[in-house]
């Protein structure tokens, strides 16, 4: 593994809980899970707000016509953002999943990819907060189709969280956090999925919940973000740190970020060689509905990302 000496800067900061990071026509989105906010970062990095919600907020996407959707965490709905400010629902999944749901990839036609945490997790993250009986468990991964009907396109996931697409668009890989995983679908022309692989296993086993992966010491991918090598830039949940990992789980390079938790990353700049990072207090040090730790962090890498 090569620890290069990258310069990370702080872009903005005042932030709870960063998500769903996506470059898209020469700006940065993103969403403050816990402040119920989108934020778009400008060409001279200042940040607008560009809307307030009633619910959480996570993942984001963009619709082939440039619509915005983002996931309502615990209304397990999908949302869309016209152009002039205006929202409609575009999917209800609260036929097939009954826990807080999280990130998403949308494709070129219009298919999201949703995430959910498959068993509860609380509001907050202090240690003190986490009780017993919540025990991770498989959940669904489930498609919205562009017309906003959904489907369950797999059931033995563990916590599917960030996702990545391979540049022949043919591979989608899902992190999964509290199994230490990413692993690795065959895409078909209708977006179902077949083929479920381990991508890189850095666990090896599953955990009881997520206390116990967060002391196993192992990569937790959280957010990911594919190069044009075929290399995944992963945000490692468990450390502070974020590591470009090969295709079987060697990790090639770290970029560390003391202190600071990455639980995102994006490509973005012209040359889509700027490495976005989201990052706050690493897992169940701090109580994000009290405090504004998070930041939006930058590093210039080598290789460019693969666009979404």
């Amino acid at each position: 593994m090569q620890e290069r000496d990258y310069k990370v800067r702080t872009v903005a900061e005042g932030f709870r809980f960063l998500e769903g990071p996506r470059w898209h026509k020469g700006a940065l989105y993103f969403s403050d899970f816990y402040d119920r906010a989108i934020y778009r970062l400008e060409s001279d990095e200042s940040v607008t707000t560009l809307c307030e919600l009633p619910d959480w907020v996570s993942g984001l996407g963009f619709m082939p016509d440039g619509d915005l959707l983002y996931v309502s965490v615990s209304e397990h709905k999908l949302y869309r953002r016209s152009a002039d400010g205006s929202l409609t629902e575009h999917a209800d999944l609260n036929a097939l999943v009954s826990h807080n749901c999280n990130d998403m990839l949308v494709d070129e036609a219009g298919r999201a990819y949703v995430g959910n945490f498959g068993f509860d997790v609380p509001p907050t993250r202090t240690v003190g907060e986490i009780a017993e009986g919540q025990r991770a468990r498989a959940t669904k991964l489930v498609m919205v189709s562009p017309e906003g009907m959904a489907s369950t396109v797999d059931s033995s996931l563990i916590f599917p969280n960030g996702m990545a697409r391979s540049r022949d668009r043919r591979t989608l890989l899902v992190a999964e956090t509290f199994r230490g995983r990413v692993s690795a679908f065959d895409i078909a022309e209708d977006g179902s999925l077949s083929g479920q692989r381990p991508w890189a296993d850095f666990a090896g086993r599953d955990y009881a919940s997520a206390i116990e992966a967060l002391d196993a010491g192992v990569p937790l991918p959280d957010g990911i973000a594919m190069d044009s090598e075929g290399a995944l830039w992963i945000a490692d949940a468990g450390a502070t740190a974020v590591i470009r990992v090969a295709e079987g789980g060697e990790i090639l390079e770290r970029i560390s970020t003391p202190g600071l938790t990455s639980f995102a990353v994006a490509f973005g700049g012209d040359d889509l060689k700027t490495l976005y990072m989201l990052a706050g207090p690493p897992f169940y040090t701090h109580d994000p509905l009290a405090e504004k730790a998070s930041v939006l962090l930058a590093a210039r890498v080598d290789v460019a990302g693969v666009p979404l």
